[in-house]
């Protein structure tokens, strides 16, 4: 079968597939004469392996390595499961970073009033490096939004940036 077909058949990209090819993670497919790309029903299930590893997050390295070891009729188990080991320790560290980011950033959205006004807690939070920790508990990086402290992150308005809006007319009391 041709690259299109199995692409289609795999879920890998054509693109993709010559990519594979040119790095070593698949062996280069036999030609036709005519100078095609040449499939075999083997070299699609080898694509389907590759293509649910990178569903799973495994790095082109790790792949290689599973591949490796997917050939080996005389392999260990025990190195599979290594393998697999430490890309979920991976996983959740980074499942952990992103909590953590998307922590910080809820606190910062919620003290933001998201009115006219220019005052933004979020812009600034970005200007300067912010203990993440702290900001997710509501609480304002020590040396951070200090001036802010008495109202607490959520009232923390954006006093570092320099200003660049004209000076704000005073409101009409509401009739």
């Amino acid at each position: 079968m041709n690259i299109g077909e199995a692409a289609k058949a795999s879920g890998v990209s054509a693109k993709m597939i010559r990519y594979y090819e040119e790095t070593g993670l698949i062996p280069k497919a036999t030609r036709t004469e005519s100078g095609y790309r040449d499939y075999t029903p083997s070299d699609v299930h080898m694509l389907r392996f590759i293509r649910r590893a990178r569903d799973l997050g495994f790095a082109v390295t790790e792949i290689n390595e599973l591949l490796g070891l997917w050939r080996d009729t005389s392999r260990r188990s025990a190195d599979v499961k290594k393998i697999a080991k430490a890309h979920i320790s991976e996983l959740r560290q980074r499942i952990d970073e992103l909590e953590e980011m998307a922590g910080t950033l809820q606190v910062l959205i919620d003290g933001c009033s998201g009115d006219d006004r220019p005052d933004c807690p979020i812009l600034a939070n970005l200007q300067s490096p912010a203990d993440t920790k702290a900001m997710r508990h509501g609480a304002p990086a020590k040396g951070k939004l200090d001036r802010h402290t008495a109202h607490g992150a959520q009232q923390s308005a954006c006093c570092h940036a320099p200003s660049t809006s004209k000076p704000r007319a005073k409101r009409k009391p509401a009739k």
